[in-house]
């Protein structure tokens, strides 16, 4: 970095002075110079050395009183680089490193000046806190228990850093505990009062971070791996972190890189192992099954997303979309049922998951279940506000506007392509069917049932066999009044198609008041 060119240069400036200064004096001794001489100049070098280096020191006490750290840091280096084995000056730059939170640093340089001074009891007390704040609880233990034999007499100002050790080692066996279970939840919330006391610690950060995958807060865990890499380019928990959100949101290829990356940097690293060997298999099983299907093999493909769906049940983003993809297969085998129990489950994991909404809506129109299908679509276009969803909703309500309206078709028992021959023929059949005769020996419900159905077959007829009529009516057109029925005589029609149905077989005729009735007789 540019700070270390700076401080190397200026080490370096030193370096040279007192080379050169003691060249001088080598090449004055050859001239008859004493040793007392020379050892004068070595002295007065020292001590000028001596008087610089405190400088430095005191104007990095200044910068550090006015809150300045990063130029505090600066002048600490100096005096370092000025006087190296001055235990003091790493202690006073350890503590402004403490105070821009970069412990690893901190850290270091308290153990540099414990190593020259052992009994700098201020410096090891800042190890202790670098340890906690990294959240290195055995290091810390360990050093606790060293500070109380060597400080027996303030043994009792250790307090804090105890109870703050101890609340770690709670918080860490929770937190595995809870992550065992799936709670990750909780987790998350343990790990951030963890945090409060080991804001450095990387071990933390990481596991909380894993869990917010977990929850699909997929952003936020982004953002924790970030910061983590923005001090530690190689940090194979954050760069796990990194693939296993990518494999949540079903970017698999992607997701693969940083899982190789990382057992690049960790080959022992197991999860990432076991998240690279699952995102493989998920990829290959579910290309397999889109082959499958896009060839028309339909049972296989079913068993094969059926299989991926088994590979991590708590990759809900790639599972959605396997649910979804079984129900294209049911609704290819016309199995509208199971089609929408796919759906269902795709929408419980993905509950903004339009394909599944729209691949739904198409379900629930194939059962005559349009009112679910509209409600779909207007779900569809809330979240989507397009062109095509609106058209879609609009296709929707047309189609539950049909489904209130008698069927015509269904009442004849035709196909909507039926011919006017099959027409006929399907009126013929509803209408000695229900013909009121038919019914006079039953019931008043019977016959009040039966008269109905005679009038819905005439009603049926009189709109399929007219052609302007039927086009009208398939293109969901009003007819005269298509909700209550159509203002026809069903008895008329009757007579039309039947001929009037002198001696017709099984039936009499002849109405009351002078008009036809006609009664059926079964010999």
């Amino acid at each position: 970095s540019e700070e270390e060119k700076m401080q190397g240069s200026f080490k370096l400036s030193y370096y040279n002075e007192y080379k050169s200064y003691l060249s001088s004096v080598y090449y004055t001794m050859s001239d008859g110079a004493t040793n007392d001489e020379y050892m004068d100049a070595e002295e007065s070098l020292s001590e000028d050395l001596e008087q610089r280096s405190e400088e430095e020191k005191m104007q990095g006490n200044v910068a550090y009183k006015a809150k300045d750290y990063y130029t505090a840091i600066k002048h600490y280096t100096n005096a370092i680089n000025i006087l190296p084995d001055k235990a003091a000056y790493y202690g006073n730059r350890s503590a402004a490193y403490v105070m821009i939170n970069n412990y690893s640093k901190a850290l270091e340089d308290a153990t540099r000046a414990v190593s020259l001074e052992p009994t700098f009891i201020k410096a090891s007390i800042r190890m202790l806190k670098c340890h906690i704040a990294m959240g290195n609880i055995t290091a810390a233990s360990r050093l606790l228990e060293e500070l109380k034999t060597r400080d027996s007499n303030n043994s009792s100002s250790y307090a804090t850093e105890r109870t703050n050790i101890n609340r770690l080692r709670e918080y860490q066996n929770n937190a595995n505990e809870t992550m065992n279970k799936g709670d990750f939840r909780k987790v998350v919330y343990v790990m951030d009062r963890a945090l409060e006391i080991a804001p450095a610690c990387i071990q933390f950060k990481v596991q909380r971070a894993e869990c917010l995958v977990c929850l699909g807060r997929y952003t936020e865990a982004d953002q924790a791996a970030n910061d983590i890499l923005r001090n530690n380019n190689f940090c194979s928990g954050a760069l796990y972190v990194k693939g296993l959100s990518l494999f949540y949101q079903d970017n698999i290829e992607k997701a693969r890189k940083f899982f190789i990356q990382v057992l690049r940097v960790d080959p022992d690293h197991n999860k990432a192992k076991i998240a690279n060997k699952r995102a493989k298999d998920l990829e290959q099983t579910k290309q397999k099954g889109n082959t499958a299907f896009t060839t028309g093999k339909h049972e296989e493909a079913l068993k094969l997303y059926k299989e991926a769906l088994m590979i991590d049940p708590n990759n809900r983003i790639t599972n959605a979309k396997l649910h979804c993809n079984i129900a294209a297969v049911r609704m290819k085998l016309h199995q509208w049922d199971d089609a929408v129990q796919a759906c269902n489950s795709a929408i419980r994991l993905d509950e903004n998951y339009t394909k599944a909404y729209i691949r739904r809506a198409a379900c629930y129109q194939e059962l005559d279940r349009h009112d679910e299908a509209v409600r779909d679509c207007e779900k569809i276009h809330n979240m989507e506000h397009s062109r095509e969803s609106k058209q879609r909703l609009r296709d929707a309500n047309f189609k539950l506007k049909l489904s209130k309206r008698k069927d015509y078709y269904k009442i004849l028992n035709v196909s909507k392509n039926a011919s006017e021959d099959e027409i006929k023929k399907g009126y013929k059949k509803a209408a000695l069917k229900f013909h009121p005769d038919r019914h006079s020996s039953g019931t008043d419900e019977e016959k009040a049932a039966a008269e109905v159905k005679f009038k819905e077959a005439g009603e049926a007829y009189s709109v399929l066999s007219d052609n302007n009529k039927r086009r009208r009516y398939d293109n969901g057109e009003d007819l005269d009044d298509p909700m209550g029925g159509m203002n026809i005589d069903p008895t008329q029609i009757f007579e039309t198609m039947f001929g009037g149905f002198h001696g017709g077989p099984g039936f009499s005729h002849g109405r009351p008041g002078g008009g036809h009735a006609f009664t059926f007789s079964f010999g």
